[in-house]
């Protein structure tokens, strides 16, 4: 659900450069190098070419000033770092000396020791300030954009392809119903008494529109089964530094539902506990890619949609959604997400929708994702295409964070996350709904989904 993003189109022609991650595979947990920094992004990057960060950060929207405090805080935890070392190194020397000095060189040399004790306390306390620092900053940073990636907002997307056949209604002769009244005839939708029972933006499926949700799942966990995905019941609830860890604590944090009580996060997604699944664990390379498919409730807060999408079940607080999630070296990242956005479509392909695919621009991209492609749905009653699912490379952004590892041969290194929505359900309901409506109101069942619900072919008014 994509955002708005003021972009500076100028960086348009800027570097974009955006390297390509490396490799993963294994799940073996081993615990966190105590004092180290693991950084959002390659610190060597930012030292030797800050300039394509600046890009990425400009071509986003974001705060270029940014790239610049960054860079002055590594420095400073750099030199305070040798600093500290270079006055530990001395005070160990002139410890030794001290039982070795003659009476009158040992007062000098204790007088000289306590001085020194002082300055590598305040050269540690300096060292890690500095540390501090540099991670807060890189915790706000951005992803870097993939090269390729329309520069802009919201509507500045590129359409990649265009699939199946918008319907005219008006030659087949009559005017098609929207979703909700649809389902108000099928008796699958409900939302006055959402609206009683939780508030704006709830709803209840009820009869057909319940088995509709069923089978949609079910059918989505097949597909994703069969390509080899491993399916997965996962939490809802989430702690701060797994949702911190995908980048969903930065730029989407007034979208997120908080437990103060219990400090403790809903997903929005469950990209978020599958991100964080392998979290502080070392995967080894040979058993890259892991794949996995995550059914879980949704919550968000759709801070910022007042007044968008009030009628019906498209925008709401709660919805059920199937997520295909994928661990990979980063050098097939790229090709993995190809390989996402094709289940993606043959999804949508079996639920016979008419779509489209969009290259997302890199001001609507969000912080993790270094390219993201969106298929979206025709709604007969909007006349327009609306997002569907998406699917997005987070290349070593989120495994950085996680500190999620894979191990090739001798060498230990950061792996690629991808996500790929396979059905929101709502959404889904929707664009089945109003694509498949006949004159009377009924409604013809994909075939894909008519073994999930009893064989039936057509949702049929509850009366006639």
């Amino acid at each position: 659900m994509r955002g708005r993003t003021a972009v500076d189109r100028s960086a348009a022609g800027e570097l974009l450069r955006a390297g390509t991650p490396r490799a993963l595979h294994t799940v073996r947990r081993e615990p966190l190098r105590t004092g180290s920094l693991d950084p959002v992004i390659d610190l060597r990057l930012l030292r030797e070419d800050p300039d394509r960060v600046r890009a990425s950060q400009r071509a986003r929207g974001e705060d270029v000033a940014l790239v610049d405090s960054l860079i002055s805080a590594d420095e400073r935890r750099r030199s305070s770092g040798v600093r500290f070392d270079e006055l530990r190194a001395e005070q160990k020397a002139i410890g030794k000396l001290v039982s070795k000095a003659s009476p009158e060189e040992r007062e000098e040399l204790l007088k000289k020791t306590k001085e020194l004790a002082a300055a590598v306390k305040a050269a540690d306390a300096e060292q890690d300030k500095a540390k501090a620092e540099t991670e807060e900053l890189l915790q706000r940073l951005g992803n870097l954009v993939h090269p390729g990636v329309p520069v802009g907002g919201e509507e500045d997307f590129v359409t990649l392809e265009t699939h199946g056949t918008i319907r005219d209604f008006e030659e087949e002769g009559f005017k098609p119903k929207d979703h909700l009244e649809l389902g108000h005839i099928l008796g699958a939708i409900d939302v006055e008494r959402g609206a009683k029972v939780s508030g704006s933006r709830f709803y209840f499926l009820t009869g057909v529109g319940a088995l509709l949700e069923l089978a949609l799942v079910n059918a989505a966990m097949a597909q994703a089964t069969a390509a080899g995905f491993t399916p997965m019941l996962v939490p809802a609830l989430v702690r701060p530094q797994s949702m911190a860890g995908t980048g969903f604590l930065g730029q989407a944090a007034d979208d997120v539902y908080h437990l103060d009580k219990d400090d403790l996060y809903l997903v929005g997604t469950s990209e978020v506990a599958l991100a964080a699944y392998h979290m502080d664990e070392i995967i080894e390379a040979d058993r890259l890619p892991l794949r996995y498919a995550g059914f879980s409730p949704c919550f968000r807060r759709e801070a910022g949609s007042h007044g968008k999408d009030t009628r019906g079940i498209f925008r709401v607080h709660q919805f059920d959604k199937v997520e295909m999630f994928s661990y990979v070296d980063p050098a097939d990242s790229q090709a993995e997400h190809q390989r996402l956005l094709e289940w993606e479509k043959q999804w949508l392909d079996s639920l016979e929708l008419p779509y489209r695919v969009i290259d997302v621009a890199t001001g609507d991209l969000g912080s993790s994702a270094a390219r993201k492609f969106d298929c979206e749905a025709w709604i007969p009653t909007q006349g327009k295409y609306r997002e569907l699912t998406s699917t997005s490379d987070c290349t070593e952004f989120q495994s950085r964070r996680l500190s999620i590892r894979m191990r090739d041969g001798k060498q230990v290194k950061p792996l690629a996350t991808l996500n790929g929505t396979l059905c929101a359900v709502p959404r889904t309901i929707v664009a089945i709904l109003e694509n498949h409506q006949q004159a009377d109101g009924s409604v013809r069942v994909p075939e894909v989904l008519r073994p999930y619900l009893g064989g039936r072919e057509v949702l049929e008014p509850i009366a006639k």
